[in-house]
């Protein structure tokens, strides 16, 4: 009886592991064919009003250098209006950006979360823009520690140019002078290639970053009253867009530079909380993506919930390297089937790493490989908190 269960159990990982490696390879190699469909000519020729949103949760000591650098774009100024969203800044950080072109909405929440702000911002600015008549076309957010490149902000309002109505930006390592922030670039890299250009190549829509994203100004703020996240709102952000048919375009030109996690505490403290907003929203997006599959044939929605049920991606080649060793010693009749299934994901990393990451100057970075598993293991252990409480990943200047 227990050796059953023993086997149930193992067949039932084998199944969950060999289709993320699989749907990992398939994306992977889609993605070499990838070529961006945001590049030809506009439909309109008017630059699009920008309302840029920097949710901003004790970020103290990034704040003012993203909000400079966003200044700094080559977008017409009369056409953009730079929003943050003070939240439990300090006063000095708050005074200085004051002295700044742009508009500091300072709030304050018992409990602090990014859909919380964003959906606060998004009800204040409605009241103003009554009194202008006046409403944005477009809507981007930005994190805290972003910083854009000068031309993002007209690439991506050449992409609504064009007709798009949801885009994603590539979000590019600021840093990388630590093993981790190589490691965490580099897995910033393989997210672009797998989820965003091979996404995109299968007809499918690109995956939502948290920043570096544009939306259709009316889509956005319609679609964020009906999200109450604590954490992952850019999951449940994709969840709604899909289901109501629209598609998360992918520019891969539209560059912005995101501070990648040095150090293993935060690294395990940021990948709880993404974690956590996965497994969260497969559960409240699976009923309805499953019904609208079958009632309307709306694939997008059902393989971006399907995509959230998926073991993170830095555990499943451990977890697959290590169930074929155990299944080769035990002489089981699954052997063959797990070292397939490790086989597929090792096919899906070559594939999709950069080439920066085997470049001879940085294979020392491989010899961390063991403790990235382990601090992905022990971010499994933060996701009921991650759950309940916005955790906060640190950032330096």
């Amino acid at each position: 009886m227990f050796g059953t269960l023993i086997s149930v159990l193992s067949l039932f990982l084998l199944v969950w592991l060999g289709w993320a490696a699989f749907h990992q390879f398939l994306l992977a190699f889609a993605g070499i064919f990838y070529k961006n469909p945001l590049s030809g000519p506009a439909y309109n020729t008017v630059p699009p009003q920008i309302r840029v949103f920097i949710p901003a949760y004790r970020e103290d000591a990034v704040i003012e250098n993203t909000v400079r650098q966003t200044l700094l774009s080559d977008y017409p100024a009369e056409r953009c209006d730079i929003v943050v969203i003070a939240d439990g800044l300090q006063p000095a950080t708050l005074a200085r950006l004051r002295l700044l072109p742009v508009q500091v909405l300072e709030l304050q929440f018992e409990k602090s979360t990014k859909a919380k702000a964003l959906n606060a911002a998004i009800q204040l600015l409605e009241a103003e823009d009554a009194k202008t008549g006046e409403t944005p076309q477009m809507a981007v957010v930005l994190d805290a520690d972003n910083a854009p490149a000068r031309d993002f902000l007209a690439r991506m309002a050449g992409c609504f140019r064009r007709g798009a109505q949801a885009v994603q930006g590539r979000r590019a390592p600021k840093n990388m002078e630590s093993p981790f922030a190589l490691l965490d670039a580099a897995s910033e890299d393989a997210n672009n290639h797998i989820l965003c250009r091979g996404a995109r190549v299968l007809g499918w829509s690109a995956r939502l970053a948290g920043s570096g994203m544009a939306f259709e100004y009316a889509i956005f703020t319609d679609t964020m009253r009906g999200i109450e996240a604590v954490g992952g709102f850019d999951k449940a952000l994709e969840g709604h867009l899909t289901k109501r048919g629209i598609c998360i375009e992918y520019d891969d030109n539209a560059v912005v530079y995101d501070e990648k996690v040095a150090q293993s505490n935060n690294f395990s403290r940021q990948r709880s909380r993404w974690i956590a907003a996965q497994f969260k929203h497969f559960g409240l997006f699976f009923p309805d993506a499953l019904r609208l599959f079958f009632r309307n044939g709306n694939a997008d929605f059902l393989q971006k919930t399907l995509q959230m049920a998926l073991p993170p991606r830095l555990l499943t080649p451990g977890c697959l390297a290590l169930g074929a060793a155990i299944h080769y010693l035990i002489q089981t009749g699954q052997t063959p089937f797990w070292i397939i299934a490790f086989t597929f994901n090792l096919m899906a990393f070559a594939l999709a790493l950069p080439a920066y990451l085997f470049q001879k100057q940085n294979r020392r970075v491989w010899l961390h490989l063991p403790v990235v598993f382990f601090a992905t293991l022990r971010a499994l252990v933060g996701l009921r908190e991650a759950s309940q409480v916005f955790i906060v990943t640190p950032k330096v200047c």
